[in-house]
């Protein structure tokens, strides 16, 4: 029996892939020394790999920033704003497409969630004048050098249908009418990989989503050109992050020799597909999750894999993670200080390749006792332990009523109590954060070592937060922040004063490029104890005249950017959290502070990929953050955040939310995410971003101007409010700064010719 992984985290155990990255971008390396680095991660993540027992290593899923856009490289899909002449997409020319060139004033592309989690990808941009070309030989030569070491490579491609859904047409065109030249290109990658491996993975997680007519119309041709090209090797059609329901037709019936199957989202599908299955076609069990960190239950999944054994037999049936492992931290065993109980619950992604091989060799006969024995006393233990319990928790949501679910007034009525806070016309703000400096990190890993004393560094931090605080004033904002200087991150910050929490020294992911998060574990019931933001926030509002907006984030985004327990329905979960927040609004706005923010950047994440099953989780939503936001006066103005979200489908329900002003992501996509708000006329205040936070560049005033009159193409000048993208925290002091000054005279600017 056969047995494999969907990919493999890039980011190395110690975040090796960030430090490379961000060193050659600051010129510190060279391209040479970045190539050598990642060929050593790669080496090692093989090595990972093979000695667990898995039967293949993923070869090409390692990426420098993300595997979209090595697809796009690969396809030479390069925006017109980086030139026309490209047969090669270099190292130079491939960051730019990422990042932006800020020399030459040029944009990154726009970047987007993939599906409902937080990894965000590059989105292809496909116009009139894109000709497809073999211009990124990243995936062949990768599968060569997995060869040369020694291994047995399955070489990872997203495939051609996904991509073309995923891709954003330019001007209007359409991307699906380059589907020739670009399923040209797949047959000559495809040909050349087939001589070189037994298996091809074609990444299509769109089968598992509302599929375009186009995505639908083109799927099975495009398959059968493909399957005709891997004429030595057979492709593995792989699904994942829900089961494949209304296009199983197109699944079964695309002639690929294999098909996979994500069984911890999609359990539900097994019995169908086994049913309908070719003869011809082979089933991948994705069964060890590859987006939470809890141990497979093996009691659980063995009966499962032992009935499709006996349908199918041992040589139809491969062994595997629900999806790549990209999704997972890397190495349960860097962490030292994990609490042993909750430690022996987990499972990473080393751990997870190996119980995939451990399944397999239990299905085939094998001595496994003791691990099995292990895992039933770790599943056990976490099922009965007090600590995943909280009676008091549970008693306080059962009595929670719907009038607390409801401000006191309607927006109209809320703004004329609000009129306290004297704002000009498009009132100026950032989002949250400023530049977590060097320093910064310092002073924060000394006092984590105890070189520090708590005295010390609370110390420092007001320092800190005196520095923002004047820095704003000199540049003129309207409503400020402290900064967050003593944020670590923002989910992981409150987690840690809440409890029912855990957290990792090393349980690091890949958000994009080289921006990595450390998702904090919720492991049991949700409460806090005491006040988390007030000292520092009141202190930030005692340095100033102008209003100070309270920093928190939203119940949603904490249960979608943490791993959550799976012993619980997440909307309980998340009413659990909306409970702390709530709470922490309520002393916020007894010490003086009137304007809150309730982050919500995760809020689109969440929902479910196909629209049949969102209903129910839009509900739960919506009523987590009424829950946390609702318990305050009128004359409190509420604020939300959402990053990188496509609002038509559900701006109604945003509306529904309540938030006195919402901002939102905007500037890479030109203000065309504000659509939205032009079908439907959202009642409230909006803020949409003038400045990308994630690109280094700094926008002129002019530039703002232009996106700030966009914005009033489609928002009354009386409801818009002027800010970056998102928060501050990667950038630089000095870049950070001049573009805020450019934002702040951009609405000085506009003000003159819009006279409240």
């Amino acid at each position: 029996m056969k047995t494999h992984i969907l990919g493999f985290p890039r980011i190395g155990v110690n975040r090796e892939l960030k430090r490379a990255l961000e060193s050659y971008w600051k010129g510190n390396i060279s391209k040479e020394d970045l190539q050598s680095r990642s060929q050593q991660l790669r080496n090692q993540h093989w090595t990972i790999q093979k000695e667990a027992g898995l039967t293949y290593v993923s070869s090409a899923d390692f990426s420098l920033y993300d595997q979209m856009l090595d697809t796009s490289a690969m396809l030479g899909a390069v925006p017109l704003r980086f030139g026309t002449q490209w047969d090669h997409v270099d190292l130079d020319l491939y960051f730019k497409m990422a990042r932006g060139d800020a020399a030459a004033n040029l944009p990154a592309m726009e970047m987007t969630k993939w599906f409902d989690t937080n990894y965000h990808y590059i989105v292809p941009e496909i116009s009139h004048s894109f000709a497809a070309k073999f211009a990124s030989r990243k995936v062949i030569e990768e599968t060569h050098e997995a060869l040369a070491a020694g291994f047995k490579p399955k070489p990872v491609l997203i495939g051609p249908i996904s991509y073309l859904s995923l891709a954003k047409g330019m001007h209007g065109f359409n991307p699906w009418h380059k589907f020739e030249q670009i399923i040209q290109v797949y047959t000559d990658v495809i040909a050349e990989l087939s001589s070189l491996c037994d298996w091809i993975q074609m990444d299509e997680p769109v089968l598992c989503s509302d599929m375009s007519d186009d995505a639908r119309k083109y799927f099975l041709p495009a398959y059968q050109i493909l399957n005709q090209a891997a004429s030595q090797s057979k492709l593995m059609l792989t699904t994942y992050f829900d089961a494949i329901d209304e296009h199983l037709d197109l699944a079964l019936g695309s002639g690929c020799a294999g098909l996979h199957l994500d069984l911890v989202r999609g359990k539900r599908q097994i019995e169908n597909v086994l049913h309908q299955l070719p003869d011809s076609m082979l089933i991948s069990a994705g069964i060890v999750d590859g987006r939470n960190v809890w141990k497979t239950d093996f009691q659980q999944t063995i009966p499962i894999l032992n009935i499709m054994k006996e349908m199918l037999g041992s040589e139809r049936l491969m062994i595997g993670s629900s999806c790549s492992l990209l999704h997972s931290p890397m190495d349960l065993e860097q962490e030292k200080i994990l609490d042993n109980e909750i430690k022996n619950w987990m499972s990473f992604a080393v751990q997870k390749c190996a119980e995939v091989n451990i399944l397999a060799e239990v299905l085939e006969g094998g001595n496994n006792s003791d691990a099995i024995e292990a895992n039933i006393a770790a599943i056990k233990s976490r099922s009965i332990s007090r600590r995943v319990h909280n009676e008091d928790v549970r008693a306080r949501c059962a009595e929670i009523v719907p009038e607390m679910l409801q401000r006191q007034s309607e927006y109209a009525n809320r703004k004329m109590a609000q009129s306290w806070l004297a704002l000009p016309l498009f009132p100026t703000t950032t989002i949250g954060s400023f530049p977590q400096t060097a320093e910064i990190r310092i002073q924060r890993n000394r006092f984590r070592k105890g070189e520090i004393t708590t005295s010390q560094y609370e110390s420092f931090i007001r320092d800190e937060i005196r520095h923002v605080v004047k820095q704003q004033e000199q540049i003129g904002l309207d409503v400020l922040v402290h900064g967050e200087a003593e944020r670590n991150d923002m989910v992981e910050y409150f987690g840690q004063q809440l409890d029912g929490f855990c957290f990792t020294e090393n349980g690091w992911v890949q958000s994009y490029g080289s921006r990595c998060v450390k998702p904090p574990i919720i492991f049991g019931d949700v409460e806090r104890q005491s006040a988390m933001t007030v000292d520092y926030l009141t202190l930030a509002q005692s340095l100033t005249e102008k209003p100070m907006k309270g920093m928190l984030t939203g119940p949603v985004t904490i249960l979608c950017w943490s791993f959550v327990r799976d012993d619980l329905a997440r909307s309980a979960v998340c009413q659990q959290i909306a409970l702390a927040i709530r709470d922490e609004v309520s002393d916020l706005e007894a010490a003086g502070i009137r304007i809150i923010q309730i982050d919500e950047p995760a809020f689109r994440e969440g929902l479910p990929i196909k629209n049949k099953n969102r209903q129910d989780y839009l509900t739960w939503a919506v009523q987590a953050f009424r829950l946390a936001t609702t318990g305050v006066e009128d004359a409190t103005q509420i604020h939300t955040h959402m990053c990188y979200s496509e609002f038509n489908q559900i701006i109604e329900v945003i509306a529904d939310m309540d938030a006195d002003v919402i901002s939102i992501e905007s500037s890479r996509s030109k203000m065309e995410l504000l659509d939205a708000f032009q079908i439907f006329e959202y009642p409230n205040e909006i803020g949409p971003g003038v400045y990308d936070i994630h690109s280094p560049r700094i926008p002129s005033v002019e530039e703002m101007v232009v996106l700030i009159e966009k914005a009033l193409e489609r928002i009354p000048a009386e409801r818009l409010w002027v800010n970056p993208d998102c928060g501050l925290k990667t950038r630089g002091w000095p870049e950070a700064t001049q573009a805020l000054i450019n934002m702040v005279n951009a609405a000085k600017d506009l003000r003159k010719k819009y006279p409240k």
